[in-house]
C-alpha cells in the first residue's frame, strides 16, 4: 500500500464558519494580502464534515492530505487501512473513528456565547458517539489586543428561567454579566469540558484538541454583522432542549485556574536532552490526550497510537524511512500507528504540541 511508511502532512483545509478571522492563517499559507473572512478555521487531519445549515451542499471538513507527494482524502485512507493509521487496540475500542478533531482558530472578534453536549448528552440525547469537550492551546495574540481572554463556565450562574429569558430577549450585556474574563497567554491550555458555556475572545489564535463532532447550541445570535439563522441556534431542537445540556453550575475564577488548566506533568525523557511532557491527561477528560514534546537533540520515535502533531516553535527535519521532511512552524502531520521509528531532528530545536486520542 503506497501510503505505508510515509508520514502524513495536512495542508490548510479551510472551513466556513459564522463568526470572522483567518488573517493569521491567511499569513501562515504565504498569501500575499492576508485577509479576515468566515474562514476563520483550519480543520487539521479531519475525518468530521462540518455542520453550517444554509450551506449543507457544501461538502467541507474532512482533509485532503499529502502522502508521498500525492493528495488523498484522508478518510478514505483510514477506512482502507484502520489498523495502520489508529492501531490495534484504538480500532478494537473505536472503529476506524480516530475519535479526534484538531483545528487551528484564529478569531478577530468575539465568538458567541456558546456550549456543546457532554459525550453523555449526546449518546443519550443526539445518537452521537461523541459530544464536544475541547482545549485550547493558545498559540498567538493579535497586536493591539491588551487583555485576551476566554470565558469558561459561569462564574455568576443565571437561573434557568433568566438565562431562557436573556436569550429569547438577546440581553447579551446580561448573558456576558456571568462570566468573568479568564486571561490566556501564548502557551497557555485550557480544558473546556462539554456542557460549559463559554466563549473565545477577540484575537486569539490558537489550536483546538476535541471530540470529532461540530454539535453546539449558541444563545448569542448576532455577531460582527452576522444573524444566526435559526437552524443554527439550537440545532433544530428549540430553546429548552438548548437549556437542557447547560452546566448552571458556578465556577469560580479560582476554580477554572485550578481545575481546567492543563499544566506540564509526567515528564518522559527522550534522550539527546529532549523530553515529552503532558499538558492533558485522562486526569482532567477522558476525551483525548494533549502532551508536547521538547526536541533539543535528534531523537528516534516509535509509538502504538496514532497522533497529530503541530510545531509551534522553530523547526525539525523528520526522516520517516528514508523519505525527508522538513517542518516549520505552524507546519502539521500525522503519525500514523504503524509508520515504525522515525527519526526527529532539531533545527537546533523545535516544539512539537502533539494531540492523542483517548487512551
Amino acid at each position: 500500500m503506497t501510503h505505508r511508511g510515509h508520514l502524513i502532512l495536512l495542508p490548510q483545509n479551510r472551513v466556513w464558519r459564522t463568526y470572522q478571522g483567518g488573517a493569521t492563517l491567511d499569513r501562515i499559507a504565504g498569501k500575499a494580502d492576508p485577509q479576515d473572512s468566515h474562514y476563520a478555521e483550519d480543520w487539521i487531519g479531519s475525518v468530521t464534515r462540518a455542520i453550517v445549515p444554509g450551506r449543507e451542499h457544501v461538502d467541507e471538513g474532512i482533509s485532503q492530505v499529502l502522502v508521498g507527494g500525492e493528495t488523498h482524502n484522508l478518510k478514505a485512507l483510514i477506512d482502507a487501512d484502520p489498523h495502520y493509521f489508529l492501531g490495534a487496540a484504538h480500532v478494537a475500542r473505536h472503529g476506524s473513528s480516530p475519535m479526534l478533531l484538531v483545528k487551528f482558530l484564529d478569531s478577530a472578534i468575539r465568538l458567541h456565547f456558546q456550549c456543546h453536549p457532554s459525550r453523555e448528552f449526546a449518546q443519550q440525547h443526539l445518537g452521537s458517539p461523541s459530544g464536544k469537550t475541547e482545549a485550547y492551546h493558545i498559540l498567538g495574540v493579535r497586536p493591539g489586543v491588551t487583555d485576551p481572554y476566554i470565558y469558561v463556565g459561569f462564574q455568576r450562574p443565571p437561573t434557568r428561567e433568566q438565562l431562557k429569558h436573556w436569550i429569547e430577549t438577546q440581553d447579551v450585556a446580561a448573558l456576558e454579566a456571568c462570566f468573568e474574563k479568564i486571561p490566556v497567554q501564548p502557551g497557555d491550555t485550557f480544558l473546556i469540558p462539554g456542557g460549559f458555556p463559554h466563549a473565545l475572545g477577540e484575537g486569539v489564535f490558537m489550536i483546538e484538541i476535541q471530540e470529532p463532532s461540530d454539535l453546539v447550541v449558541r444563545y448569542e445570535f448576532e455577531r460582527g454583522g452576522y444573524v444566526l439563522p435559526e437552524a443554527a441556534r439550537f440545532m433544530n431542537r428549540g430553546l429548552d432542549f438548548a437549556l437542557a445540556l447547560i452546566d448552571f453550575t458556578r465556577h469560580p475564577r479560582e476554580e477554572i485556574e485550578q481545575r481546567y488548566r492543563g499544566r506540564p506533568t509526567q515528564r518522559r525523557e527522550l534522550g539527546a536532552g529532549s523530553w515529552q511532557e503532558t499538558l492533558i491527561g485522562p486526569d482532567m477528560t477522558s476525551c483525548f490526550r494533549v502532551a508536547r514534546t521538547q526536541l533539543r537533540g535528534a531523537v528516534t520515535r516509535s509509538e502504538t497510537t496514532f497522533h497529530i502533531g503541530i510545531v509551534t516553535d522553530g523547526a525539525c527535519t523528520v526522516d520517516a524511512g528514508g523519505k525527508i521532511h522538513h517542518l516549520k512552524r505552524y507546519d502539521k502531520f500525522l503519525f500514523p500507528a504503524g509508520l515504525g521509528p522515525v527519526l526527529f531532528e532539531p533545527g537546533p530545536h523545535a516544539t512539537i504540541l502533539e494531540c492523542h486520542p483517548p487512551a
